[in-house]
């Protein structure tokens, strides 16, 4: 198993990529810390990894919150005694934050996202970060999709939120990297198995006046493999890079787009 004695903290894990990550770490033999804003859908994820033979423990931690994500690894480190891996995967609603040009989108609106993914991800790497530093060892993991590098319209604050992060990606590698702290982005392209995914197509198809399915075959048809990426694609990625096989990687972006964006 690539991750047997691993400890991972997975934000969002109520959540569809949260949960694909977290079931896929459990699986390859990581004991991981399911957190949420609340604890309904973590708890089911939970289930799936109990029921698979796996170690879960969950948590309702606000990621927003700066002492609630600090007193989570504390407590987490206390536990287990290190943290191996951490990976941020949590959401906000997406209804008027994509679909509407940016001459017509609101301040509050067009910051939403940018402050939100920015803060959360801000809080949830230096909390991690600081305790992997003085183990000189761990990785940091977020996610982002292929509007975070092309140019494209009706994304709002979302698309600069995306590419912030991949520079704050960049930015924790070059820090933290030295005491042995890795930190990598995966990108992918839509994940039409999600819910997420469904609305946010939706949204853009009825801003340009399109049926949905034509919105979808319009954006994976700029892709080399002419298909949309998979939640298993991106947990397999995932466990590649939190494992040790993936040691020679930080700083980077795991391109998952299908060659939608060539590098």
């Amino acid at each position: 198993m690539l991750l047997k004695n691993k400890t991972a903290v997975i934000y969002g894990a109520g959540g569809a990529v949260g949960g694909a990550v977290a079931r896929a770490f459990a699986r390859e033999g990581a004991k991981v810390f399911l957190t949420g804003h609340t604890l309904a859908s973590v708890e089911a994820t939970a289930r799936d990894i109990g029921s698979a033979g796996g170690a879960a423990e969950i948590a309702q931690v606000d990621a927003l919150d700066e002492q609630q994500v600090d007193q989570h690894i504390a407590a987490l480190v206390t536990k287990a005694g290190r943290i191996d891996v951490s990976f941020n995967a949590i959401g906000i609603p997406q209804p008027g934050m994509q679909g509407i040009p940016l001459a017509q989108l609101s301040v509050e609106r067009f910051m939403t996202p940018i402050t939100t993914y920015l803060r959360s991800h801000f809080l949830t790497a230096r909390a991690a970060g600081r305790r992997m530093a003085e183990a000189g060892s761990g990785v940091i993991l977020m996610h982002t999709p292929e509007p975070a590098r092309l140019g494209l319209p009706l994304n709002g604050g979302m698309a600069p939120a995306w590419a912030a992060m991949e520079s704050l990606n960049r930015s924790l590698s070059a820090e933290f990297g030295p005491r042995g702290v890795r930190s990598v982005v995966i990108r992918s392209s839509g994940l039409p198995e999600t819910h997420t995914i469904d609305v946010v197509f939706g949204l853009h198809a009825k801003a340009i006046g399109i049926p949905v399915q034509q919105f979808r075959a319009m954006v994976e048809g700029i892709s080399h493999r002419k298909r949309s990426s998979t939640l298993a694609e991106v947990a397999e990625t995932a466990v590649f890079l939190a494992s040790d096989r993936g040691s020679g990687l930080t700083g980077t972006v795991a391109n998952l787009t299908g060659g939608e964006i060539v590098d």
